[in-house]
């Protein structure tokens, strides 16, 4: 064995969460170490949220030039170099990776390795002939795609986010299976600079988010020409020549849908492999590594974080959240515990579908008493400037006013949940919403609105008229 290392912590991966890790215990001053078997920045920058983000840019402006005659400016057709877009996503990656590159955080004093990590006993990582003791390690991994067995899959070319984003030719007719917000980003994306897009979903699309709002941005997609076939089973994969055939089952009968190219795009699996979990301890199931509400797993000197780990949101800000709790755990021994109520998820879509705290449905699951506010943004005059009336805020309170959750579809949802995200961390209550004074006109006025109608059953009560009347005898 060559080099022995025994720093204070050891994060094991360098996406989203584990970078968090490691600069945060850098900035402390406590010996780090990061190892990464890949690429700085992990699926969110590489593979993820930024290129997802920056083909939906595109695709948007795509959308911008034919909508604009609403407006009085008449925009020649759009032309579409998909070339160019590819050079576009891949520009934003490499703009944004200098602040999670190698260099930047040697230059903090974290020591990283590049290699994989195994682990050989409860306290020692092995990375090539490099061997790590160290007081707390921290398994941010991540995840990769989970890619169902279907018959045929295997025998051609198929893309799942990982590969999707080196498209440098505008597909034909792109077949998507899974209609959760990476397949229907993707096939609202791929629709606005030209592509014929099919989704297939075995479940409900959007399944995990409001139904109600999530039907806003399901109309939408289809009238933008996006085809979604729910509750289909994809029961076989073939390919001749450069099409793609999917032969799917629906209410007993078979039917074929042929494309250019297929996305396979049903979830995420946990990436432990070669990690060798046993040798430390560490317990894992099909979810992922098993951990308290400390994220930490069996082996008490070892946490897990982000995508990797069992039961957790697999979000790039729900791996930060958990970073944070962990610096705080293991630096200052302060007692922390994960809350997912806190955590907001956005599908971007457009609409944006944004979701922080209890839906309606989970709300009532729960045998809480509810009240559920809405207000449309129809009703909103910034969003009629904006000709950006589609959808509305959707919130679910106590009877007694506090807040417990909020759902918000239509344009910049993704914004404007972050009001509701602070509403819910801090526990306040709905009345909060109906005295702070915003700026005219803005869609955020949405949610003061949606506020004050908690309150307009109470302006028909009698003894309120009884008080108003009595006070006006003094003038």
């Amino acid at each position: 064995m060559g080099e022995i290392l025994k720093p204070d912590i050891c994060v094991i991966g360098a996406g989203s969460g584990g970078l968090s890790v490691a600069a945060a215990a850098a900035a402390f001053g406590v010996p780090t170490v990061l190892i990464e078997k890949h690429k700085m920045g992990g699926d969110c920058l590489n593979t993820g949220c930024v290129p997802s983000k920056a083909l939906l840019a595109s695709a948007k402006r795509a959308r911008l030039m034919q909508s604009a005659g609403m407006f009085g400016v008449t925009a020649p057709g759009a032309i579409i170099d998909f070339a160019k877009v590819h050079e576009h996503v891949h520009g934003v990656i490499a703009a944004i990776a200098p602040n999670d590159s190698a260099e930047r955080f040697a230059g903090l004093g974290v020591r990283v390795i590049q290699g994989a990590g195994t682990f050989k006993d409860r306290r020692t990582l092995v990375v090539g002939e490099i061997e790590i003791r160290a007081r707390r390690f921290v398994i941010a991994t991540g995840s990769t795609p989970s890619v169902p067995p279907i018959p045929g899959l295997e025998r051609g070319p198929y893309f799942t986010n990982e590969t999707i984003f080196n498209l440098t030719e505008r597909p034909e007719h792109l077949i998507i299976i899974g209609a959760g917000p990476i397949g229907l980003e993707m096939a609202q994306a791929f629709r606005r600079l030209g592509s014929s897009v099919t989704v297939l979903e075995l479940a409900a699309p959007l399944a995990k988010d409001d139904p109600e709002c999530a039907m806003i941005v399901l109309d939408q997609l289809e009238r933008e020409g996006v085809v979604i076939r729910s509750g289909v089973k994809v029961a076989g994969i073939s390919h001749a020549g450069a099409s793609v055939t999917a032969t799917i089952e629906a209410a007993g009968a078979q039917q074929t849908v042929t494309g250019s190219h297929l996305l396979v795009a049903t979830g995420r699996k946990a990436t432990t492999d070669g990690l060798n979990l046993d040798a430390a301890g560490i317990r894992a199931d099909r979810s992922g590594i098993v951990v308290n509400k400390k994220l930490k797993t069996a082996n008490r000197r070892v946490y897990a974080i982000g995508d990797c780990a069992a039961g957790q949101l697999q979000f790039t800000h729900a791996a930060n959240y958990h970073a944070g709790l962990v610096i705080r755990n293991a630096l200052f021994r302060l007692p922390v515990a994960v809350n997912n109520d806190v955590i907001p998820w956005v599908t971007y879509t457009e609409p944006e579908l944004a979701q922080c705290g209890l839906t309606e449905t989970e709300a009532r699951k729960r045998g809480i008493k509810i009240r559920v506010l809405r207000w449309p943004y129809h009703d909103n005059d910034r969003a009629q400037a904006e000709r950006e009336t589609k959808g509305h805020i959707k919130v679910i309170t106590k009877q007694n006013g506090k807040i417990l959750g909020a759902t918000i579809v239509g344009d910049q949802a993704g914004e404007l949940i972050a009001t509701w995200t602070l509403a819910i961390a801090q526990g306040l209550n709905i009345r909060a919403f109906t005295g702070i004074v915003l700026p005219y006109p803005t869609l955020s006025e949405i949610g003061k609105r949606a506020a004050i109608d908690f309150f307009a059953p109470s302006l028909t009560r009698p003894w309120v008229r009884r008080i108003i009347a009595w006070l006006r005898i003094f003038g």
